[in-house]
């Protein structure tokens, strides 16, 4: 009489069972790395929240010493060529430089791309 084995494999399993347990494995599996993704913006966007508003305050008071700069430079220019003509002037001014930055960004944004 023949005795069993030891190693004995398994008994077969139907593959409609096999695929479909294939099938919700992968579902968690997506499930899981779509929950870890959005863990991880989550954790980025807390993490840049105070940064941001740091710059954005920045900003502003940038913008604040832009506008100081550009009325000294008109109440400056008025002693000399009247109120019209010293808003005019700091208007070509600041127009130039700002030119100026437009145009050295382009040209380096087309040199880089």
């Amino acid at each position: 009489m023949l005795k069993p084995t030891e190693n004995e494999p398994p008994p077969e399993r139907p593959i409609g069972d096999l695929v479909q347990e294939l099938v919700e494995e992968g579902k968690a599996y997506a499930k899981a790395e779509m929950d870890l993704a959005k863990a991880i913006a989550i954790a980025k966007a807390r993490a840049l929240a105070i940064p941001s508003a740091l710059f954005g305050a920045a900003l502003i008071f940038a913008l604040a010493a832009v506008t100081a700069l550009s009325v000294g430079v008109v109440l400056a220019l008025a002693k000399f060529i009247g109120p019209l003509g010293a808003g005019a002037a700091g208007l070509l001014i600041f127009a130039a430089i700002a030119g100026a930055l437009g145009w050295i960004g382009y040209q380096r944004l087309r040199r880089d791309l």
